[in-house]
């Protein structure tokens, strides 16, 4: 199984994109700016596909454990992205909430005192997302393509 994040547009420290499973439109999800140097914890990881995987480990997924005990299964990971590590799919609102990770929210909106997008509902558009891509990684394997 293949999902998409297409990318919509950038910011001055943000790029807004649109994740789709099945042509079909779940989110928005922000990240950092696109760069052609990385800049640790502050770029966008680059265009390519990657395969998704459980992260049982770690600070970040005992938080959404004990925050979502119902259904967290570990952090859902970007897998074999060259020079970055530990890229997650989670919940926040503003590129100071990504540190080089995809955050998804249901809403979208442009703030032009810093000419940077930001995500909003994000906590109900990660039930919805985590919960969907955890099923089909139930099922087999599990790629995303990033702008495309």
């Amino acid at each position: 199984m293949e999902i998409r994040v297409k990318l919509s547009r950038q910011g001055k420290n943000t790029t807004l994109s649109e994740l789709y499973i099945n042509d079909e439109f779940i989110c928005y999800v922000l990240e950092d700016s696109i760069r052609d140097e990385k800049i640790p914890g502050s770029t966008a990881i680059p265009a390519g596909r990657y395969k998704l995987e459980y992260n049982r480990y770690g600070a970040m997924n005992g938080r959404y454990q004990r925050w979502y005990p119902k259904f967290h299964k570990g952090m859902i990971e970007l897998k074999g992205i060259p020079n970055f590590s530990y890229v997650y799919i989670h919940k926040g609102n503003t590129h100071a909430n990504t540190a080089g990770c995809l955050l998804v929210g249901n809403t979208m909106r442009y703030d032009k005192n810093f000419g940077d997008y930001e995500v909003h509902q994000s906590q109900k558009a990660y039930k919805t997302v985590y919960k969907r891509l955890s099923a089909l990684m139930e099922k087999g394997e599990v790629f995303i393509k990033v702008r495309y």
